[in-house]
């Protein structure tokens, strides 16, 4: 008579099931890093399991460092995840002028991508999420509201990135918008002040949007493309000019001391 080798299959814990699927919406930029999650009734109705269970889950990405909790102020997503470009070598690329080209560059090698992605594979609720940004965008171009400008041109890249549905592209070009935050913010705010280049970036802008609305995607490519060539190329111009001006206080200081 043959022995049956085979041992039972062991079911997996419920808290185990919730916790994969908190992981999955992490991942998948459902919950984003410093993001408060939903309250526990909330999440336990939506996952359709006892709170008991769902607590001991959190539990378990607490002690990985996936979340953590603030006493009596809820549970949130860990702030450091996707930080890998956060880290001393980061610093010393933001540090020194001659590598910004090369972070740039590989930003508009992403965001091209992303952009044709996202022409493919944007759901309705993509585009209305895209839309209603743009939508803001185009106003505060209108009212003339530069840092708010600024600061709705990155979540349009950002609202395409997540269009794409590729999570490492999507969480690369976070860890990389969270690098260069202030460096992005502070310049296109100065950008934006010129008038003809603020014009140029929202043409580019809306070419962009109308690409991937309409699943052109070699279009929304070139798009990005060109938009992001075009901002790169005046940064780099205004980093050049506040060196340059830099310098010559410089001069001047030691060709005229105290």
């Amino acid at each position: 008579m043959e022995s049956n080798h085979f041992g039972r299959v062991k079911q997996p814990k419920i808290s185990d099931i919730i916790m994969k699927e908190l992981e999955s919406m992490i991942v998948e930029g459902s919950f984003t890093a410093g993001q408060k999650l939903p309250a526990e009734r909330e999440l336990a109705a939506r996952f359709d399991v006892s709170r008991p269970s769902l607590r001991e889950a959190i539990q378990k990405l607490i002690a990985r460092g996936v979340l953590f909790s603030r006493h009596g102020g809820g549970t949130y997503v860990s702030e450091q995840l996707g930080s890998s470009f956060a880290d001393p070598l980061q610093d010393l690329l933001c540090a020194h002028d001659e590598f910004l080209y090369d972070q740039l560059e590989f930003r508009d090698a992403l965001e091209s991508l992303a952009a044709y992605y996202a022409a493919l594979r944007s759901t309705n609720t993509d585009k209305d999420k895209l839309t209603q940004c743009f939508t803001q965008l185009v106003e505060a171009n209108q009212n003339q509201a530069f840092a708010l400008e600024a600061k709705l041109d990155v979540e349009f890249h950002m609202i395409i990135a997540e269009a794409a549905h590729n999570v490492v592209l999507l969480h690369t070009l976070r860890s990389l918008h969270a690098m260069l935050a202030k460096s992005i913010s502070s310049n296109l705010k100065n950008l934006f002040e010129k008038k003809a280049a603020r014009q140029r970036v929202m043409e580019q802008h809306t070419h962009l949007y109308q690409a991937i609305m309409e699943g052109k995607a070699e279009e929304a490519r070139a798009a990005a493309h060109t938009h992001l060539v075009f901002v790169e190329d005046n940064l780099l111009k205004m980093r050049q000019e506040e060196t340059r001006i830099q310098r010559s206080l410089r001069r001047n200081e030691h060709q005229n001391p105290r």
